[in-house]
């Protein structure tokens, strides 16, 4: 039986009451982005302490994180054909093949994105930082286009749209009213 005394939850009948303070203010909830950060963060603090011997992240650089990197390839869900594959370059292949899964270039674009924000985040200085080593960006350079090239479909970088109202200050596009 439950009831509900003052403000708390109370579970009677039990040698031990378990009570939660109802109305107590909670932290703001945090967006996806920072959840996702936040988790990202704990994981490759765990990847570094499970290192033997352990890394502290003071300590890390550009190779744990490459390391870091190659780990996370085998919870990948993107086929990514080999060059001797016969689905090679084929965006839709037919059937099944041996090649392995791997981590998709967006995600690992995006985790290095926000690993980058987080070691500065977490007191590391952006001179130090290594997820903004040119290393890790040639690395995801070389995972883009060798993926691209297994699906057989280009990566081409995404232009920007211009305004089209922008830069016709003089409204000359506009037929001028004859009075």
């Amino acid at each position: 039986m439950m009831s509900f005394n003052k403000g708390k939850e109370i579970i009677e009948g039990s040698s031990r009451s378990v009570t939660a303070v109802v109305g107590v203010e909670n932290p703001p909830r945090l967006s996806r982005y920072e959840s996702q950060k936040r988790r990202d963060w704990i994981t490759f603090g765990q990847y570094l302490r499970n290192r033997r011997p352990p890394v502290a992240i003071s300590q890390c650089n550009a190779n744990h994180v490459l390391d870091f990197l190659g780990y996370l390839d085998q919870f990948g869900k993107t086929k990514v054909h080999l060059q001797g594959c016969m689905f090679f370059g084929q965006p839709e292949p037919p059937g099944p093949c041996a090649c392995s899964l791997r981590q998709a270039w967006g995600s690992l674009d995006a985790l290095i994105g926000r690993l980058r924000a987080a070691y500065e985040e977490n007191g590391g200085s952006p001179e130090t930082n290594p997820f903004a080593n040119g290393a890790i960006r040639i690395h995801l350079r070389e995972v883009r286009d060798s993926q691209a090239k297994a699906r057989g479909i280009p990566y081409k970088k995404k232009k920007k749209k211009k305004n089209p109202l922008k830069g016709n200050e003089d409204n000359s596009s506009f037929p001028t009213q004859q009075t």
